[in-house]
């Protein structure tokens, strides 16, 4: 795993504060709605966990970053959150019924975390990737990623990340819109939150604080209001394992 991939742990907590959780629709899309044992991989502090618990699915969080961890038990009181890798769970074979990935997917080589995934999963189990990306599509959040870069891997048309042959069915893709509420003030931290942002040097810190402080100051959508809507479109690859 990269040095990237393991970057969040030092701003677990302000990852946890700021980062969007996913819709529920995104979630019935991914696994359907009948209560099932579902694996978060890759959990981070536990945002799609939070929304799978409460949707009544019994949730095992694996997640390698301990600080990331440490969060994501306390966020999340009696939920199982152990420690390893999409390459090496620390799961049974064949023990649960779904497999989902929240914004980490790309972090994985798949080469060896698809035959893990495959192998912890029941027989006719599903394994769905999510990502949340920004709807560039609304003016100020295009001059956000003009700041801060895009985001999304071109996945809101086709899945990026090569064969998931012979382990699983082509990857199906669904796309829900959905709006999270930011303080304006805030979108610093969401961007403080990424880990280009946390792996970057001080110049680069300084100048994405700048320009984010002038375009929160001075975009007419964003200028004096005490919070906006971020609209993100959520991308949900469903497979089922062979």
């Amino acid at each position: 795993m990269s040095i990237s991939a393991l970057s969040f742990g030092s701003a677990a907590r302000l990852y946890d504060s700021i980062r969007p959780t996913y819709p529920v629709r995104a979630v019935a899309r991914a696994i359907g709605a009948e209560p099932v044992r579902v694996l978060d991989l890759g959990a981070g502090t536990g945002p799609l966990a939070g929304v799978l618990r409460a949707a009544g699915h019994e949730v095992i969080a694996v997640e390698p970053d301990e600080q990331m961890r440490a969060v994501a038990a306390e966020r999340h009181p009696g939920m199982q959150v152990l420690a390893g890798s999409a390459e090496d769970i620390p799961l049974p074979d064949e023990s649960v019924d779904a497999v989902v990935v929240g914004q980490a997917y790309h972090w994985f080589t798949p080469q060896d975390a698809l035959p893990q995934i495959h192998r912890v999963l029941r027989k006719s189990g599903v394994f769905a990737a999510l990502w949340n990306i920004r709807d560039d599509r609304t003016p100020w959040v295009a001059a956000l990623s003009g700041i801060v870069g895009t985001e999304g891997y071109g996945l809101e048309s086709a899945w990026q990340y090569g064969p998931v042959t012979p382990w699983f069915t082509e990857p199906e893709r669904g796309l829900i819109e959905h709006t999270v509420t930011v303080p304006t003030d805030r979108l610093i931290d969401l961007v403080r939150s990424r880990s280009t942002y946390l792996t970057a040097d001080a110049a680069e810190r300084a100048r994405l604080d700048r320009e984010i402080g002038e375009l929160t100051a001075t975009d007419p959508a964003l200028a004096g209001r005490d919070s906006v809507e971020m609209p993100y479109r959520t991308c949900v690859y469903r497979m089922q394992r062979v």
